[in-house]
């Protein structure tokens, strides 16, 4: 008869198994879609949305499979051991197919089959939906907002399954599939189809980092009263949205319930989030990285500005354009999309949000002070199991504020609320409370009791 550790070991080989072989099937999904697209003429709207239908429902099953018939929450069995959530062959595989993927979109979308002369290889089978969409042919962009979109609705699910028993997660999930679906990806097509600018209501300077680009800005004021609305919502998220919300809420209102990059990594990632760094180091580095990339990002869109309101192109002896254009080449390509998505298996779910993304370097500065948000700590209740450590995407060590019974108010927390969901003695929660947020990190994780209070029982 086989003991508990066996059956467990058993349950997770056969989940490796299915993995690889899951895996195997998408990527040969893929290579026959391109074959097919690539060496055929054999292109309707009916067989792509055939197709893209057989892999939403195999993801569905997959899902079913994992978390049907099992209790909700997170299971550790396995975690640390499975190929693909343990950086194994199939987590390597996948990520190199990811890498390769982002390079041939930002750089080589020739060889996906993008051209001026009509569209062929895997663009070219998008055309059918594009045209329903827009009236257009597809973009290297339309097919990748396409995938996206479609990845945070699949892996959503798998998600809203997985963490059943918690309402604050499903309500989160539904919110980032709500917001990438209507206004990352169905509005801005719609407005294409009417000739309007494409935007994307819920995108803001500095993750668009294009907002105050010369091309931008003349593009919205010579679209009429809309063009002039969306440049002053841009500039109202900027200056007057975003920091009341992140006093009130945090940077969790963001990045965990609107961003798509968010709302990627929360889904498509989750099975990842456990191999972010905890480290010291990582942290230092973290702190470096993350300010380094918004102060340049600053400084680019200053010399933007300058340059297209003086029309000089060199601000102390900086070349604005050629700054603009290698910071999209190393900030807004390589590291956002190849290393922040294609190193999930490998890195852990929150790369780009953790070491890069400015928007989340300054939320995360508003968060730090001038915010209520904080997560509460019930130090007496920790059993020290490191559930929420293991789980934080952002490499918080949590266990260690749980155990001294301290809050936590940290620039880089993205309030999922993950570490509360996976503990087992409701230690932690998250709060917006009306304290003084100068003391939030002093004053409520102590309860201070005189010496004249204090009484020896008989």
């Amino acid at each position: 008869m086989m003991n508990h550790s066996n059956i467990i070991r058993s349950k997770s080989l056969i989940r490796s198994k299915f993995q690889v072989i899951l895996i195997t099937i998408g990527l040969g999904i893929l290579l026959g879609i391109f074959c097919l697209a690539q060496f055929t003429q054999l292109v309707s709207f009916g067989l792509l949305v055939s197709l893209l239908l057989g892999i939403s429902l195999i993801i569905i099953y997959y899902s079913k499979t994992l978390y049907a018939n099992l209790p909700e929450g997170i299971k550790n069995n396995g975690v640390w051991t499975g190929t693909l959530t343990g950086r194994g062959v199939s987590a390597w595989i996948l990520g190199v197919v990811l890498t390769c993927f982002y390079i041939l979109l930002y750089w080589f979308p020739h060889i996906l089959g993008l051209s001026t002369s009509g569209n062929t290889g895997i663009i070219g089978f998008f055309d059918p939906l594009s045209q329903f969409f827009k009236n257009q042919p597809a973009s290297e962009w339309f097919v990748y907002g396409t995938l996206y979109t479609l990845a945070i609705i699949l892996f959503g699910i798998k998600f809203i399954w997985k963490y059943r028993h918690n309402k604050y997660q499903l309500l989160r999930t539904i919110s980032v599939i709500f917001f990438q679906t209507a206004f990352a990806f169905l509005l801005p097509e719609f407005m294409l189809r009417l000739n309007l600018p494409f935007n994307d209501f819920k995108n803001m300077w500095p993750l668009n980092y294009y907002f105050f680009d010369s091309w931008h800005l003349e593009e919205l004021m010579h679209a009429g009263n809309i063009g002039w609305f969306m440049l002053i919502w841009g500039l109202a998220m900027i200056f007057l949205i975003s920091p009341i919300l992140t006093y009130l809420y945090g940077k969790r209102w963001y990045c965990s319930w609107v961003c798509g990059c968010g709302g990627l990594a929360e889904t498509a990632g989750d099975s990842f989030r456990h191999l972010s760094d905890k480290s010291i180091k990582a942290w230092n580095l973290e702190r470096y990285l993350i300010y380094s990339v918004l102060l340049i990002s600053v400084i680019m869109t200053v010399g933007v500005l300058y340059s297209y309101k003086t029309g000089v192109n060199t601000l102390l002896g900086i070349n604005t354009y050629e700054l603009r254009k290698w910071y999209g080449f190393i900030i807004g390509a390589a590291f956002s999309g190849v290393i922040g998505v294609g190193f999930y298996p490998l890195l852990g779910s929150r790369v780009w949000c953790r070491f890069g993304c400015p928007m989340a370097a300054i939320l995360g500065i508003q968060q730090k002070f001038f915010s209520r948000f904080r997560i509460t700590t019930n130090g007496g209740q920790c059993i020290t199991c490191g559930n929420c450590s293991t789980y934080c995407e952002m490499g918080i060590d949590v266990r260690a504020y749980a155990q001294r019974g301290q809050n936590i108010v940290r620039a880089s927390c993205v309030g999922c609320g993950i570490c509360a969901a996976v503990c087992p003695r409701g230690v932690l929660r998250l709060e917006n409370g009306s304290a003084d947020i100068s003391t939030r990190t002093t004053q409520l994780k102590t309860i201070h009791i005189s010496e004249d209070a204090l009484r020896i029982l008989n």
